[in-house]
């Protein structure tokens, strides 16, 4: 008589133990170039549509690009003190690890966010400045150039509070003088 081995459920065999590797950091710095064909594509779009269909939208609302501006100015805010804190400089909190890391999140959250926006109103503002001759298109594009400025302004705060919540280097001071 052979023995026979006890089956997984199903049939089901596990599978073998792989080595173990290194682990790369899972989460990389947001590429400049995915954020630029995201502003370019969402341009391309918002030119169209604007082409097609401008006399059926209502005005360009300020609220937006306010509402943006008050983003960008926060992200500004925390990468600031976010920096200040990691690096422990006189007179900063601790660094609550869990913060920065939402930090992180919503860093990566709005530079994707603002490019969009930035192809968004960048696509709208280059059609209005072609038909300037339109009077509602002139009264469109200050409202549309703060929206331009707001979101450029936000995809700016969010690489930096994503650069600012970067784990600083070891210190030198482990490796033998040569």
């Amino acid at each position: 008589m052979t023995e026979q081995r006890p089956t997984a459920p199903h049939g089901d065999a596990e599978p073998p133990e792989s080595p173990r590797r290194p682990v790369e950091p899972r989460m990389h710095p947001t590429n400049l170039a995915t954020l630029v064909v995201l502003a370019l594509g969402t341009a391309a779009v918002s030119w169209v549509l604007v082409a097609n269909y401008y006399g059926d939208i209502p005005p360009i609302p300020w609220l937006p690009a306010f509402t943006i501006f008050a983003l960008a100015a926060f992200e500004a805010f925390l990468a600031r003190t976010t920096k200040a804190r990691i690096d422990r400089k006189p007179g900063a909190a601790p660094v609550d690890p869990l913060a920065v890391a939402r930090y992180v999140v919503l860093a990566k959250a709005s530079s994707p966010a603002g490019a969009i926006f930035t192809g968004l109103y960048g696509g709208v503002l280059a059609w209005l400045l072609v038909r300037i001759d339109l009077t509602h298109a002139r009264a469109d594009v200050p409202p549309t150039a703060t929206g331009l400025v707001a979101a450029l302004a936000l995809v700016g705060a969010a690489l930096w509070l994503e650069r600012s919540c970067r784990v600083p280097k070891p210190p030198e001071e482990d490796k033998p003088a040569e």
